[in-house]
C-alpha cells in the first residue's frame, strides 16, 4: 500500500510544482490532497490521515504554524516538511516543538527535496514493514496458542474453567459458542496403510490447508484442529445474536468443506454437524458424541447431522462407550491391570441377554479394533505387518469371538512393544531437560515429540499425566519464573529478558507475565528490588 502525501501553499504556482515535478509514484507515495491554507489543509487531514505533509508557513486564513499545531492534537506520527522563504529562529523553534521532520527553504532545491522525502518514505515503509510481520507474527502466535487451549479442552487436557480469558482479542471463555464440525477422511486407516510416516504427514498437512481455508470466503472466525491423523474439528464461533442463523449456514458450510477436499486433495472425507451451538466448556462432550455417532454413520451418508435421538442413543450405550475408553486409557498409560478389567467387562457386558444395541454390536466390535490400531499407530507401537494383517481378517465376516481375540491379542501386543521402549517416566524427564534447554526458542509440541521419537498426542497425553499440567501452561511457568528471576537479579533491559525467555513479541510477553504475577515486569523489577533495564 502506498505511503498517502498532502500538500500545502498558498503560491498556486508552487503548489503545482510540488506536485508535478517530485516523482511521487517512484517514491510509492500518493499525493492525496492539495490544500491553499491550512484550513483546507485540516480537513484533508482529517479525511486522509496522510503519513507525509509538505507545508508553507506563511498562509491566509491558517498559516503553518497554526495548522502545525492543529495537526498534533490529532495526529501524532504522521511526518511534517515546513516550507518558508523566512529564516527567522522563532518558526525554526516552534517546528521543532512540534515535531517537525525537516525545515526546507525557499526558493525550493528540489533536488533535495525529492532526496528529503525519498529518505522520509524509505524510513516510513520500512517501520510499516515492520510493523505489519510484528503484528503478523503476534496474530500467528495468539491463534497458535488459541488453538493449543481449544485441542486442550476437547481433549480433556484441561479443564474449560482453566481459561477465563483466552489470547486472542482477550475473548472471555464463558461467552463463546460454536457450531462444531467433525471432519474425517473416509476409510484413513486403509488409505494410510502402505504410507510412509513423511507421505501421512503430507497428506494431513494438505487436508489441514484446505480445511483452515475452506470457510475464508464466509468470513468465519474459526479455527480447524486436527485431533488426530484424518480427523479435524471445525469449530466456528458465533456471537450470541447471531448464532440462530448458523443451523440455516451449516449444511453449506459441510458441504465446502467436502468439496475441498475433495476437489483440492482428491479424497472424500465423512462431515457431520452438531445440533445448535456449543458452550466452550461442552466442547469435550460435543466431541465424544460426534465421534460415536460417526461410527453409525460411516460407509452410508458422508455428509450427516446429529439429531437429538442420536445424543439419546449415545445414552443408552453410555456403559459400553465407557468400557472402550477404559480400553483406551489403559492403552495410553501403559497399564495392564486396568486394561484387563475393561476388557472383562466388555466380554460381561457382551454376553448379557438384556443388552440393547442401538447400534450393531459387530460394528462398535469393528469400530473398536480400528481405534486400537490408529491409537497404537499413534503410539508407534503397532507394525505394518500387523496392521495390514488386521485389516486382511476385517475384510471378511468375523464372528463376536474372532474380533474379541483380535482386540486382546492386538492389547497384548501393544503393551509388550510399549514396555520394551523408554518407559514414560525416562521420557518425560528427557522432554524436561530438553524444554529447558530450548526455553529461550519458539519450542513447541511436535519439535520435542519429534525429538522423543513419539507422535504429539501421545506425547501430550503423557506430558500431561506426568506433570500435572498441559505443555503449554508447563512452558510458560518456566518462562515467567526464568523471567522473574532475571528481573530480580540482572540489569538487563525488559527487550532482552523478553527475548532470553523464548518471547518474539514484547508486548506478548508483558501480557502473560502481568497475567502470571498481577504486574508489569517493570512494576515487578521495582518491588522486588532489580535494577537497570526500561520501565514498560
Amino acid at each position: 500500500m502506498k505511503l498517502k502525501a498532502m500538500l500545502v501553499d498558498d503560491e498556486l504556482p508552487i503548489l503545482n510544482n510540488l506536485n508535478r515535478v517530485l516523482p511521487w509514484d517512484n517514491m510509492d507515495i500518493e499525493v492525496v490532497k492539495l490544500a491553499r491554507n491550512g484550513s483546507e489543509a485540516m480537513e484533508g487531514v482529517r479525511l486522509h490521515r496522510p503519513d507525509i505533509i509538505l507545508c508553507d508557513i506563511r498562509m491566509p486564513i491558517m498559516d503553518g504554524m497554526t495548522f502545525l499545531a492543529e495537526v498534533r492534537k490529532i495526529d501524532s506520527v504522521c511526518e511534517i516538511l515546513m516550507l518558508t522563504g523566512y529564516q527567522e529562529f522563532e518558526y525554526a523553534r516552534t517546528a521543532i516543538q512540534f515535531g517537525v521532520r525537516d525545515y526546507i527553504l525557499k526558493p525550493i532545491d528540489y533536488d533535495k527535496l525529492e532526496k528529503t522525502v525519498r529518505k522520509i518514505a524509505d524510513s516510513l515503509l520500512a517501520e510499516r514493514a515492520m510493523r505489519m510481520k510484528k503484528d503478523s507474527q503476534w496474530d500467528k502466535a495468539a491463534h497458535l496458542a488459541n488453538d493449543k487451549i481449544l485441542y486442550d479442552v476437547l481433549m480433556g487436557l484441561s479443564a474449560a474453567d482453566e481459561h477465563h480469558l483466552l489470547p486472542f482479542d482477550d475473548q472471555d471463555a464463558d461467552d463463546l459458542i460454536f457450531t462444531f464440525l467433525l471432519v474425517d477422511i473416509e476409510g484413513y486407516s486403509q488409505h494410510s496403510l502402505h504410507w510412509t510416516d513423511k507421505e501421512r504427514k503430507l497428506w494431513n498437512f494438505a487436508v489441514g490447508n484446505v480445511l483452515r481455508e475452506a470457510l475464508l470466503q464466509f468470513q468465519l472466525k474459526y479455527s480447524a484442529l486436527q485431533i488426530r491423523e484424518g480427523e479435524w474439528c471445525v469449530l466456528i464461533e458465533h456471537h450470541h445474536s447471531d448464532a440462530s442463523d448458523a443451523s440455516l449456514s451449516a449444511q453449506v458450510w459441510l458441504q465446502t468443506l467436502q468439496n475441498a477436499v475433495s476437489d483440492n486433495v482428491k479424497l472424500s472425507v465423512n462431515v457431520g454437524v452438531y445440533p445448535g451451538t456449543v458452550s466452550f466448556d461442552g466442547l469435550a462432550g460435543a466431541y465424544k458424541n460426534m465421534q460415536r455417532i460417526m461410527l453409525q454413520h460411516a460407509g452410508s451418508n458422508r455428509i450427516f447431522s446429529v439429531t437429538e435421538e442420536n445424543l439419546e442413543n449415545q445414552e443408552a450405550n453410555r456403559s459400553l462407550w465407557n468400557i472402550m475408553e477404559e480400553i483406551m486409557s489403559g492403552l495410553r498409560q501403559l497399564e495392564r491391570t486396568k486394561m484387563d478389567k475393561a476388557l472383562q467387562n466388555l466380554r460381561f457386558y457382551l454376553a448379557a441377554d438384556d443388552v440393547q444395541f442401538p447400534i450393531k454390536s459387530e460394528s462398535f466390535m469393528s469400530y473398536l479394533l480400528i481405534q486400537l490400531l490408529r491409537e497404537m499407530r499413534e503410539m508407534d507401537i503397532v507394525t505394518s505387518k500387523l496392521e495390514e494383517s488386521v485389516w486382511k481378517k476385517l475384510q471378511y465376516s468375523m464372528s463376536m469371538k474372532d474380533v474379541m481375540e483380535t482386540i486382546v491379542h492386538l492389547t497384548d501386543h501393544a503393551l509388550e512393544t510399549a514396555l520394551s521402549k523408554k518407559t514414560s517416566e525416562l521420557l518425560m524427564i528427557s522432554a524436561k531437560e530438553y524444554i529447558h534447554r530450548c526455553l529461550s526458542s519458539d519450542i513447541g509440541v511436535e519439535e520435542v515429540a519429534d525429538h522423543l521419537g513419539i507422535s504429539n498426542s501421545y506425547f501430550s497425553l503423557l506430558f500431561k499425566a506426568y506433570f500435572g499440567e498441559t505443555f503449554v501452561e508447563y512452558v510458560t511457568k518456566q518462562r515467567m519464573e526464568q523471567a522473574k528471576s532475571m528481573l530480580r537479579a540482572s540489569d538487563k533491559s525488559i527487550a532482552k529478558i523478553c527475548s532470553l525467555v523464548g518471547f518474539a513479541q514484547r508486548r506478548y510477553f508483558t501480557k502473560v507475565f502481568q497475567k502470571y504475577t498481577g504486574m508489569t515486569p517493570s512494576e515487578y523489577r521495582e518491588i522486588k528490588g532489580g535494577s537497570g533495564g526500561e520501565t514498560g
